[in-house]
């Protein structure tokens, strides 16, 4: 038989989407529309297999084996909650700064079914969304007016394009950084509408190269923390205080993009947190543009504060409306705010902190009651270890600093590290994890007491 009649014979064997459909029984929990498209997908995909000539020897049981996986895939939520074991606290591709329990399930009673988003109860007048968080900032950051977008790209984007669009913006060339997916500093720039000057080098940026750029077209001097790297040895940069009296005697302003933005004081070694959000205020910041999402605590979001009319320019930008945040981000920043009882104490609901206040003491403790439930089977197996660890906040945030943490490890003659780590994954509440010399660490810095039992659970079934 030619390979044309072979063909012809084969697309004879596929039934219809609709008669598979009808097959399927176990689907009630996977939209309807979602299944269809996927099977949909499957037989074209087939069809074009067979013209090439890569016909499945047995066309009934591919198929049903296909339509098996489609339904595995597609039974459950693509999200779930997952055990970060990396270490990295702040660890964007698991969400960066963790939500406690009692933040996340306290806002359903504060915003169901509806809520006071704009609306003042006592007088029924319209007021403004930001109502009910700008105080809680202003009153940490020490500043006077504040707003919150999106995240932290779009509040630098929006800040240059209300103050400096179509005029000049300085910066020093060791400031031009990539805040991560691709999003320059030079692009956002020229995005706003805005001319960039650069001054300086890489590693040396002096007060006189600011100052002899400045001309009756120059609108500010944006200042980037380089909050995702750090240039060491030869290197001199301006201090942030000279630069701020230079703005204010050539009348420019001073728009400072910190990144990653802390408003907790803390004493303790355990974070070392870099200056805080008020004082570059302080220190004559007349912008200042933070993620709500990194050191301080929060959901994703970019705080913008500063001088009361310059944050009123922002706000009253056409564009602030296609950045402004909704209920839920509003009313999670509200918690997290208020989990600061002051700058110097926070509450145990803001747990980003509290995770990055632990101490190493304290996880050698939660680790070795782990180790002890753990299977004896799977201990002699795996030749489970505890040690030392050192692991970084993430998120760009504090690059060159160590925090001391604790990580248990896994290893095994018979079963490769590859392997272990993709069964630590693969587990019903997966278990993220890093290799490092052979051995798969679980490091223990980045998770909360109530995912301990989970986290015991999850090793003794999957391993």
């Amino acid at each position: 038989m030619s390979k044309k009649n072979n063909a012809r014979e084969a697309f004879k064997e596929i039934p219809s989407v609709d008669e598979i459909l009808n097959k399927i029984k176990d689907s009630e929990y996977i939209p309807y529309h979602l299944l269809k498209t996927n099977i949909r997908e499957l037989l074209e995909n087939l069809r074009i297999d067979i013209k090439n000539n890569k016909s499945p020897k047995n066309i009934s049981e591919y198929i049903l084996d296909r339509v098996d996986i489609i339904l595995k895939k597609n039974s459950f939520s693509s999200l779930k909650s997952i055990i970060n074991g990396t270490g990295i606290i702040l660890n964007t591709g698991l969400g960066r700064a963790p939500l406690s329990k009692e933040i996340i399930d306290s806002i359903s009673d504060t915003i169901y079914p509806y809520c006071n988003l704009e609306v003042d109860y006592n007088t029924n007048k319209r007021n403004n969304r930001l109502d009910h968080i700008e105080p809680l900032i202003n009153s940490l950051v020490e500043c006077d007016s504040s707003i919150m977008v999106n995240n932290n790209a779009a509040a630098v984007m929006i800040m240059l394009n209300s103050l400096c669009k179509n005029k000049k913006v300085i910066i020093s060339r060791g400031q031009q950084v990539e805040i991560g997916g691709s999003f320059r500093i030079p692009d956002i720039i020229k995005s706003s509408g805005c001319k960039m000057i650069e001054v300086g080098t890489t590693n040396k940026t002096k007060l006189s190269d600011y100052e002899d750029v400045i001309d009756e077209k120059t609108a500010a001097i944006l200042y980037v923390h380089t909050s995702n790297y750090k240039v060491v040895g030869f290197t001199e940069f301006v201090d942030f205080k000279k630069l701020a009296d230079l703005c204010k005697d050539k009348g420019i302003y001073l728009l400072f993009d910190l990144g990653s933005g802390a408003i907790y004081d803390s004493e303790s070694k355990k974070i070392p947190f870099e200056r805080k959000v008020r004082e570059y205020v302080k220190l004559g910041a007349d912008i200042v543009t933070y993620s709500g999402d990194k050191l301080l605590g929060g959901i994703q979001s970019g705080i913008i504060s500063g001088k009361k009319d310059l944050v009123g320019k922002i706000y009253k930008n056409p564009i602030y409306r296609t950045m402004r945040c909704d209920k839920y981000r509003i009313a999670l920043m509200e918690k997290i705010l208020r989990s600061y009882h002051s700058s110097k104490v926070i509450n145990d609901n803001n747990l980003s902190i509290n995770l990055f206040l632990r101490s190493r003491d304290e996880l050698l403790a939660l680790a070795k009651k782990i180790v002890e439930k753990i299977n004896n089977r799977i201990k002699k197996i795996y030749n489970i270890e505890i040690s030392n660890s050192l692991v970084e906040a993430g998120s760009g945030s504090l690059p060159t600093e160590k925090i001391e943490s604790i990580a248990i490890s896994f290893t095994s003659s018979k079963i490769s590290t590859n392997k272990i780590s993709n069964k630590l994954r693969s587990a019903d509440t997966p278990i993220f994890n890093y290799i490092n010399n052979d051995k798969v660490y679980v490091d223990l810095k980045a998770i909360p007491d109530d995912q301990v039992n989970i986290l015991i659970k999850q090793i003794n079934k999957c391993l």
